[in-house]
Order: structure tokens, then sequence, then C-alpha cells
């Protein structure tokens, strides 16, 4: 018995300190010699385990409800975890959704190390959510009514922080969606970066500037009691820019004392053009991997918020030739390319609330509204969706493939579908999986000062190579959305297993 017990302590600390890859240490800082040289598939201290221990862990039941349940494959220990996130959450499509493409990802590693899929099973749960009543009062003195959400995901890695999203789109399911995601995305960045998520499911389109400051107001009235700069760091979202920012730190500048930590900021606007810069770094980078550039390319913006703008800012900087703009009205073309007078048009109209693009056509004689009928239908060489969630289906990916496009890079949150994955990867085009396209503002935020349009670069290129090395590792080359949830969850996986049931 005692040298059983010696055996599986040793076994247990093995798996304790796993080393990471050079695809998830990072923090961007150089590594000892010692340090590169570990993989996360050495046999001594990465995901593969000695058989004794593999048999172990395989011989545990995942789940002990009606009778005990085992698994003997990794794809078999995927398919438990979501049958039991169907079980609680049955309702919650979309959270359903990311849980199965991740999970599916996700069962090699089980394979290779059963204990991680007991990880993945308390990882699929948020530390913490909160859902609340937001009230306020419209300009016709009318008592409105609005669901608030923060849902804190995951601090197994560092404190809380994700964005806060607005729109009429947002609901319980969405929320958990993107809080579950998040917690692979922050991790990426191999930064001291928590998951967490927020929202409400007000439209701020539609809505004058009094009544949006009102309900900023009355939203984090509820939510500074759960945030905070050691806490929660909430940031930009969907539907939530400068201006809902500065309202929300107003309030939560009057109602608490401590409004920043370690001299940076506390929801600050200053990394608004993070998340398109970002995105269009990581273009970047994948176009280098072909032995191309963005120069001259014809892309394809889906969108018109802060992202879409700043993404066709980047674009023209690289030397590419931004297409499209998209809002609810509908779609503008200028066949020649948005040049920086065009753009800053735009964003004069668009950073009047509720203002559409249709205005545009008035400013300029080149352009074409809603023609073709479909923004997919222009042929083009990169297509850029930062609109809305479930924009570009495999109907989108068939056309856009058939019209030239050699891959679609997300500029938004899960922008494009499942079955719409599966036709890009059975086509042959790019794809920048969300995960890792968009982690630009959690790099910028915790490099506070020292932050630039070159050192994001840098860091983007850094995390952008991490996460094709590790799909590589797992014989998924090429799938950056593979090699992004594998690291992610690696990175956080190793440090849950030093913290026990918690």
């Amino acid at each position: 018995e005692g040298a059983a017990a010696a055996a599986s302590a040793s076994a247990s600390a093995a798996i304790a300190a796993p080393a990471l890859s050079a695809a998830v240490q990072g923090r961007g800082r150089p590594m000892s010699t010692e340090a590169k040289k570990k993989s996360l598939v050495t046999h001594e201290e990465g995901v593969h385990q000695t058989m004794q221990v593999s048999k172990a862990w395989r011989n545990k039941p995942l789940f002990r409800r009606q009778g005990d349940v085992r698994f003997k494959t990794g794809l078999e220990a995927a398919n438990l975890l979501v049958a039991e996130a169907k079980r609680r959450d049955a309702h919650e499509v979309t959270f359903i959704d990311s849980v199965r493409s991740t999970m599916e990802c996700l069962s090699p590693i089980f394979d290779r190390n059963p204990r991680y899929a007991f990880v993945a099973k308390q990882l699929m749960e948020a530390e913490r959510y909160v859902q609340f009543r937001v009230a306020w009062i419209d300009d016709t003195g009318v008592v409105r009514m609005n669901r608030g959400y923060r849902i804190q995901y995951s601090s197994s890695i560092g404190p809380y922080e994700g964005p806060i999203h607005f729109g009429h789109h947002i609901n319980s399911s969405v929320i958990k969606s993107l809080g579950f995601d998040s917690v692979f995305s922050n991790a990426l960045t191999g930064l001291d970066v928590g998951a967490a998520v927020g929202g409400a499911d007000i439209n701020p389109f539609d809505k004058s500037e009094a009544e949006i400051q009102r309900f900023c107001q009355s939203y984090m009235t509820e939510l500074a009691k759960y945030i905070g700069p050691d806490q929660d760091q909430p940031t930009m979202g969907m539907g939530v820019g400068a201006k809902e920012i500065g309202y929300l730190f107003g309030q939560y500048k009057r109602i608490s004392v401590k409004s920043s930590s370690g001299g940076k900021p506390f929801l600050s606007s200053t990394a608004a053009t993070a998340p398109g810069y970002g995105v269009v770094h990581v273009a970047n980078e994948m176009l280098k991997d072909r032995n191309d550039t963005l120069e001259g390319k014809r892309v394809l913006v889906i969108g018109s918020g802060k992202v879409a703008r700043s993404v066709a800012e980047k674009l023209l900087e690289y030397g590419a030739v931004p297409l499209t703009f998209s809002d609810a009205s509908g779609h503008v073309y200028e066949p020649d390319g948005i040049d920086s007078g065009k753009l800053g048009t735009i964003n004069k109209i668009k950073n009047e609330r509720g203002a559409l693009l249709g205005r545009y056509i008035i400013a300029s004689t080149t352009a074409k509204f809603n023609d073709p009928e479909s923004i997919v239908d222009i042929p083009c060489d990169l297509c850029i969706p930062c609109a809305g969630m479930h924009d570009i289906d495999e109907g989108a990916v068939n056309r856009l493939a058939d019209n030239g496009c050699m891959g679609v890079i997300e500029g938004g949150h899960s922008t494009v579908t499942s079955e719409g994955r599966k036709v890009l990867k059975k086509r042959g085009l790019m794809y920048g999986p969300d995960k890792l396209t968009l982690v630009g503002p959690s790099i910028v935020h915790a490099l506070g000062k020292d932050a630039s349009d070159g050192r994001l670069a840098e860091e983007m290129g850094r995390v952008y190579r991490d996460v094709k090395n590790t799909a590589q590792e797992f014989n998924a080359r090429g799938d950056l959305f593979a090699g992004a949830n594998i690291a992610g969850f690696l990175r956080v996986a190793n440090v849950m297993l030093n913290h026990g049931a918690v």
C-alpha cells in the first residue's frame, strides 16, 4: 500500500505541474533554454502520461448520476460532457453549440490524458453568474425595464476581465456562450487574465443620448457590487463604445471610493481600436505564412461599428483595399475601394447614434447601395465579418469561395456558424477564429502605458504562432480553431489542476 501511495503521489505531482509549451507559456517574455525544450506532448510533463496513470483516470466515473458513467476514448468523453451541458441547459442553444464545438477540439487531449476531461467538467460551469433588473426612465417619463447580466466564468489565471455587450439579441444563452469562449480567448494571451462577460438586452441604437446615460447609470448601480479594479475589469463590446464606457465609469466613480489600481485605469476606453487592429495583424500573419501580404488585397468588411471601422483603418495602413460596410439598412460598396477620406465620412455618420449608412450615398458619387443584393456576392480576396453573431453560414461561405475569396477572418464574436466552419475547412479557405483574433483588448490593457500598435502587432504575432504550433502538435495542422481551443484550455486546465475541487 505504501508503494502504491508513493506511485500515486508521484503521478499526481507529474500531472499537477505540467509544462506549458511555447504555445501557451508566453506572457511575451523570453524563456530559458530549458523551458523551450518542454512541450505539450512530452512524455514526462505534458499531456501524455504513463499507461498506469491513464488507466487509473479512465476507471474513474466522469459522472455519478443514475449510475457511474465512464469513458474509453476522448471523443466519448467529449460527447458525455456535451450531453451533460444539454441536460442542465437544454434551452440555451447558443451555449450548447459553443460547448459542442469546443469539446470536439479537446477530445485528443482527453485521449492522451483522461484527467483533463474532469477539469473540462468543472470548466463548463461558471464561477459566478449574476442576472438583475435594470429599471430606467425614457425621455417620455415611462419606466422601462431590461435584464442585466454579468457572468464571471473563470479567475484561475487572473482577475476577471471581459466585455459588456448591449443588444436586443443578448440573453442568458448568449452571455454564457460568450463567457465560455472568453476563457480560452483570454488564456491565449499568456497573461494573467481571467474571463468574464456582461451585458443587457437593450438596443442602444434607437435610444437618445440621455436615455443611454440613464440606462448605463442604472445598470452600473447594480453591477458595481460585483466588479472592481482588482476583481473584474469590464471592457468595450458589441453596442458599447467609448460613450457608454464613459457613462458606466462615471456612475461607478460616483458610488465607489476606488476607481484605479496600480496606475492602470478602470473602465478605460483607451483600447477602442485594439480589437480591429488585432484582427488585421492576425490576417497579415496568416498571409505571411502563405508568402503573401495584405497589400492590394480587396477586403469585404461586414458591419460598420467601431471594430469594423478600425479594421478598415488598419487595412489601409497595410495597403489593402476595404470595399464595403454594412448595417441594418443594408450595405455600401465602393468598387474602387474606400480610401481614408471616404472612411472619414463614414466615421462622421456612424459616430452619430442611430445613424444609418444610407446617408453615405449622398456624399459619394461612386458608391453602390445594396447592389448586389447580398454583400457576400461581391468578389473579394478576404472577408472580415464584424457584425452580428452567426452572420456567415455555410451558404455565405460557399458564395464567398465561388467569388474567389481566400479566407474569412472573424472581427466579431462567433460570426461564423459551426456549419460555416466545416465548409471553410472543406473548401480550403483560411479561417481566423474570434478566440484568436479578438485578444487585442486584453493585451493592450495588460501592457498599460507601454501599449502601442507596434507592441500589439508583436504580441498578436506571438499568439498566432503559439496557436499554429499547438494545432500542429495535436495533428490538426492549419486548424487555428482547434489550436486556439487546445492552447487556451491547457493553460487554464494546468492551473486548475493545482486548485483542487473549486
